[in-house]
């Protein structure tokens, strides 16, 4: 196989590799081809109204000020007079959209929404607000939308402000909130002069929503405990007072109107969600009005926090909640179908109605989830040969039946807390069964894809040994045995792709499963080279050999144990500090091997730093800013004084340009950041910098010298210039650190091989990428290189998690990307925080 080919099949088989992650772990969850489930008792509301206030966490809506009085004064009495209150337990991600999905769909997001920025439907699904007669909202663009997308027929009424109002440098994002407030105001009031209007606002099942997103934008642009998120919090009171009376007053205090406040997500002290932390899953959650139990006085309540003492809520009966189970309270609530893919539970709790209603819906809701159960069952019964195919036991359908005959009973025996319990069981079982079947092939997947990437690791290892070292010598093939072995493979593979075509399998089952045939057929016709390879390895030297797999056995499990504890990458990195001593190398380069040293110590600090939940740092972004074009101009003067016949007045140029963009950067994040702290919004040019600084740190290089240093140092200011665009504390001096640290290693390994006599020093200077590199030059491969291998590795992990991890880009903070843009856009900022990360 040749290099060209080589190299294009490794692209290909690591394509599949990272497109098997999204297709076996990161599948729709939804079915579809359900029937609708809906209480057959008359519902207590007519009518319900949905505040979801983005962003608000519950301990800021429900802790007391420092004079004991509430944040929030009419939620805070509804609570305690009118109403029933609990916290609502997100999950992960704890992003606006898996939120809304999870309060009025009844699901936790589609995974797949992922790929379209949390913001458009990759699979169609059921809500209440389809389910309803009429559904009027009002707030963002990026949440409403999606709903009527999805609704069928023409009922479902959307009233959005414009993208561009969802700014984190405007003065006051409250004003999002006042919007929505005063067109709900107009809109009530324009309907009395309005007859088809007013008609459909009487009518039975009717949804009001408020989307309230300016807690969330004033959080992350100021805050959870700044002074912009707390007044949010208070008008946002005073509004659902005021559009709560305007209601009943419409209706003429008719009695049949629930209401229900809560978050879609949390958010942390440092003004970011997304990931688990406990200030971003807690949310609140207070109804009232028809159908909802009044507070219910408790003499004790235990709950694992402290919240009910420091709230002063003790006495009043905390009702908790998984997001998803507000979905069905809901319908429950107006009486219409529960969502078809919700996955909630009805909280009987915050019902005040006959026991019978309650079972009744309960069973309802059983009934539903079960539906799912099934279409899932008979989805995955259809496409597995009846023999292979293994059913949920608890839930066959003999166990269905019985099931549902005995709820049923038990409702007509008035027996109801039995058949509430037995309907308990029965969704738990439900779930239980759907998560069975949701990952009923993801072993068998993994299986396969375990095998190529074994198979393939493999054979580059066979590869690598193979051309770089004299351990193997050439092997005649026989033709009659590569004939023999070839047919075989390929019968495998045709056995393989025939069990799949008659279980109807996607074409993507066929790429993984067959993938390792033509892999691990190549590393059987390398047989020759494996033995060798196990005769040298079971030579009288078998102590060592054992003791070298040992030490590289630890290697990789440090590693593998530095994507979970980051802390891990400074053990190393200070065991890498002491390696020119344990070598002796230290005795030929004294200065080289002190400055290594130096640099592996100080590049250890970075990973005990927090990744996030720390308060920006710009002064220190800026003092790197400047310590970077102090670094550039000294080594421009090194190179204006240099008498180096290579250089010429073009690449000069390039570098005056790279400090110049190092300048401007500095410049933009400290005139960006003053002016977002003064609420004047990001100055249009600095956004203009920004944005160029980001191209030209892509083609700069490029016209840099080809000589090894110099071209290394050009692509270093380049991303410099950009990084600092995107930094806001101590990451800013990770790369500086981290690339002295790589040209050290430049020196030190070139030591290392002169060091153990593998080949003469040679002039690093003048080392020219521009020159064709003899491959039949290569030398052989030394015990040394793996070593070398794994401090690349090393490296590479270091440079990924040394700052961050996906935990900080799945962790929303948009304070990262505020030199380039300040209103949100999903896409747009999530790609920036991918960009930092790789750099």
């Amino acid at each position: 196989m040749g290099i060209p080919v080589f190299i294009l099949a490794g692209l290909l088989v690591h394509c599949v590799f990272l497109v098997s992650i999204f297709d076996i772990y990161f599948s729709s969850p939804l079915v579809h081809g359900m029937t609708p489930q809906q209480t057959p008792l008359p519902p207590p509301a007519k009518r319900l109204v949905l505040f979801v206030a983005d962003g608000l966490r519950a301990d800021s809506l429900y802790e007391l000020n420092s004079n004991n009085t509430p944040q929030a004064p009419y939620l805070r009495g509804i609570l305690e007079n009118n109403g029933s209150w609990g916290i609502s337990h997100t999950r992960v991600p704890t992003e606006s959209r898996p939120g809304h999905v999870a309060l009025i769909a009844g699901f936790y997001e589609d995974v797949s929404a992922v790929a379209k920025g949390w913001k458009e439907n990759p699979v169609e699904f059921d809500s209440v607000f389809n389910e309803s007669k009429y559904t009027w909202s009002w707030g963002s663009p990026d949440i409403l939308p999606m709903f009527a997308k999805g609704a069928t027929g023409d009922h479902v009424y959307t009233f959005c402000y414009a993208a561009e109002s969802e700014d984190f440098g405007a003065q006051d994002a409250a004003k999002l909130d006042m919007w929505v407030f005063d067109r709900v105001k107009s809109f009530f009031n324009s309907s009395r002069s309005n007859q088809t209007l007013f008609s459909a606002l009487n009518e039975e099942k009717v949804v009001l929503f408020l989307h309230l997103l300016g807690i969330d934008t004033n959080g992350h642009a100021h805050r959870p405990n700044s002074r912009e998120y707390k007044e949010n919090i208070k008008k946002v009171d005073e509004g659902v007072k005021e559009i709560a009376s305007m209601i009943d007053n419409f209706y003429g205090n008719d009695g049949k109107t629930a209401f229900i406040l809560t978050s879609d997500h949390g958010m942390t002290d440092w003004g970011s969600h997304g990931a688990g932390h406990p200030s971003e899953t807690l949310t609140p959650l207070i109804v009232w009005g028809a159908g909802v139990n009044y507070p219910q006085k408790v003499t004790s309540q235990f709950f694992e926090d402290n919240f009910l003492k420091e709230w002063k809520l003790e006495n009043l009966k905390r009702l908790d909640v998984n997001q998803a189970d507000i979905a069905p309270l809901m319908a429950s609530l107006i009486g219409v179908p529960f969502p078809l893919n919700s996955v909630g539970t009805l909280p009987l709790e915050y019902l005040n109605n006959s026991a019978h209603f309650k079972a009744e819906s309960m069973f309802t809701n059983a009934v539903q989830i079960l539906e799912q159960f099934k279409v899932k069952m008979s989805q995955k019964k259809e496409t597995t040969l009846s023999f292979l195919f293994t059913p949920f036991k608890p839930l066959s359908d003999s166990e269905q039946i019985n099931f549902l005959k005995k709820t049923r009973l038990y409702i007509q025996q008035q027996k109801y807390d039995e058949a509430v319990s037995l309907c308990k069981t029965l969704i738990n079982l439900a779930l239980e069964g759907l998560s069975y079947y949701h990952t009923y092939d993801r072993l068998f997947l993994g299986l396969s894809i375990a095998m190529g990437f074994v198979g393939w690791t493999t054979y580059v290892i066979l590869v690598i040994i193979k051309t770089h070292t004299n351990l193997t010598k050439t092997v005649q093939t026989n033709n009659k045995e590569s004939t023999v072995l070839f047919y075989s493979f390929a019968f495998v593979g045709m056995i393989i792709a025939f069990f799949l075509l008659i279980q109807t399998c996607p074409w993507t089952y066929y790429v993984y499963c067959l993938l390792p045939v033509p892999v691990w057929y190549a590393v059987v016709r390398e047989l020759p080279v494996i033995q060798d390879l196990a005769t040298n390895l079971m030579s009288p030297h078998i102590g060592q050999s054992i003791g070298f797999l040992l030490v590289c056995t630890l290697g990789i499990e440090i590693l593998v144990f530095s994507f979970f504890y980051r802390s891990t990458l400074t053990i190393g990195l200070l065991v890498f500090a002491g390696w020119p001593v344990i070598t002796q190398l230290w005795v030929q380069a004294k200065t080289t091997a002190l400055i290594w040293t130096l640099l592996c110590v100080l590049l250890a600090i970075f990973p005990l730093m927090p990744v996030v939940g720390r308060e920006p740092n710009i002064p220190l972004v800026i003092a790197t800013g400047l310590l970077t074009f102090l670094i550039s101009c000294f080594s421009l003067s090194s190179l204006c004084k240099s008498e180096n016949k290579y250089r010429n007045n073009e690449d000069l140029k390039v570098r005056f340009y790279q400090m110049l963009s190092i300048a401007l950067s500095t410049y933009v994040v400290s005139s960006t950041h003053d002016s977002l702290k003064n609420k004047q919004g990001l100055p249009v040019l600095n956004q203009i910098i920004s944005w160029m600084t980001l191209v030209s740190s892509s083609v700069l290089p490029l016209l840099s010298p080809t000589f090894l240093f110099q071209r290394l140092f050009s692509i270093l200011l380049s991303l410099m210039s950009t990084y600092l665009l995107l930094s806001t504390g101590y990451e800013a001096l990770f790369p500086l650190v981290l690339s002295g640290l790589m040209f050290a290693w430049i020196n030190m390994e070139q030591e290392a091989l002169q060091h153990y006599g593998l080949s003469f020093k040679p002039k690093l200077a003048v080392f020219n990428f521009a020159y064709a590199t003899d491959i039949t030059q290569f030398r052989q491969l030394h015990l040394d290189d793996v070593r070398r291998s794994f401090f690349f590795v090393f490296f590479i992990v270091t440079a990924f998690f040394g700052t961050g991890n996906i935990a900080s880009v799945n962790s929303f903070d948009p304070a990262s990307v505020y030199c380039f843009l300040t209103v949100f856009s999903p896409f747009m900022m999530g790609g920036l925080l991918v960009l930092k990360l790789v750099f």
